[in-house]
């Protein structure tokens, strides 16, 4: 933790600042290893020091590292507090990653001396590439993953409810110690399985349907993300075309990918093969987006996106067709980008009939 937050620190000189205010909650336990913390002020030089309310000072003042914790008494506003310490360090500019526009106005009438300025991309450089510890976590999320894909094709059946399929999933996940999950289950058979972020209902999955799944487990507080597309029976042909078109399309995408590439070019591998077999308005969304400590991280796997691919990136691979009335099929990984390959560490089967 303290090596991240030296990192924060290193930026300081280029960037014109000499403090930074964190105040997202994930970026307060990127650097401090604390949940339950409301603000983390970071000078340039000089101790740094983390903020936490009476309900969360026993857990954040053991489990926070490379920080001083202060409890904030009932009836004091935690972020005069901030700007007190501001003005006693003399700061004269102070960056920050996310403040609500009430905070913002607040410290903005405090700190009349020092300027703010919004740096959210500060962090997210850092955040962007996972170092040994967060590759270790991702990594298990995805195994577990696997193992709620797995559990998904034993208990999928005619007549079984959506949502029965997604407390299986999640269950299944949870025994091998998953958090909870990194976001809500999908289970969205028939003509539902075109709604990109369709979740799911009580309806009944019948013969015949395409049945999208998309899952991820959380360990240690990072996420793993996966879709598969099924089918009970025997998929019909225009099925079948579809699920080898968005099958060749992420194969092709993820062998693209590397240290070095650039985003919008992974985008256009994957797009170029849907258009040529005439889908290419049912391709709906990005090829994907990074994945870690958040489920939507940069960097953005997308046609107007200007990052290129860096060694540690971790994101995900996932196009696909939806067709209204009809289904949709998407088939989704998480990667790890290394220099001159890319790793899949989602690696459920890809049969689409169960």
């Amino acid at each position: 933790m303290r090596g991240r937050i030296q990192a924060l620190k290193n930026s300081f000189k280029k960037a014109k600042i000499d403090g930074y205010i964190v105040a997202g909650e994930t970026n307060i336990f990127y650097f401090t290893n604390a949940v339950g913390a409301t603000r983390l002020l970071v000078p340039a030089e000089g101790e740094n020091v983390l903020y936490v309310r009476g309900v969360n000072y026993d857990a954040v003042k053991e489990t926070a590292r490379g920080c001083r914790v202060d409890l904030v008494k009932p009836g004091e506003d935690i972020d005069k507090k901030v700007a007190v310490l501001i003005k006693k360090l003399k700061l004269k500019c102070v960056g920050y990653d996310t403040l609500d526009s009430s905070v913002y106005l607040k410290l903005k009438k405090a700190l009349k001396e020092t300027g703010l300025k919004a740096m959210n991309q500060l962090v997210w450089e850092l955040r962007k590439i996972k170092d040994k510890t967060e590759l270790g976590h991702i990594k298990r999320a995805a195994e577990i993953t696997n193992e709620g894909v797995r559990r998904a094709v034993e208990v999928i059946k005619l007549g079984i409810r959506e949502y029965e399929v997604a407390a299986e999933i999640e269950y299944a996940m949870r025994k091998l110690g998953s958090q909870g999950v990194a976001f809500e289950t999908i289970v969205a058979s028939g003509p539902r399985s075109a709604f990109p972020h369709g979740g799911c209902t009580n309806k009944k999955i019948q013969k015949g349907e395409l049945i999208v799944l998309d899952l991820g487990a959380k360990y240690e507080h990072y996420g793993a993300d996966i879709t598969r597309t099924l089918l009970i029976g025997k998929p019909s042909r225009k099925q079948a075309k579809i699920y080898e078109i968005v099958r060749k399309a992420q194969q092709m995408a993820f062998e693209s990918l590397r240290g070095g590439v650039k985003v919008k070019d992974a985008d256009g591998t994957a797009r170029r093969i849907i258009e040529q077999a005439g889908y290419g308005e049912c391709f709906v969304h990005r090829l994907g987006h990074g994945i870690g400590l958040d489920t939507h991280e940069p960097p953005t796997l997308g046609s107007e996106a200007k990052d290129l691919l860096k060694v540690g990136n971790v994101v995900t691979v996932e196009p696909g067709v939806y067709i209204g009335g009809f289904g949709g099929v998407r088939i989704e990984d998480t990667v790890l980008i290394h220099k001159e390959r890319a790793e899949r560490l989602t690696k459920a089967t890809y049969d689409l009939c169960v």
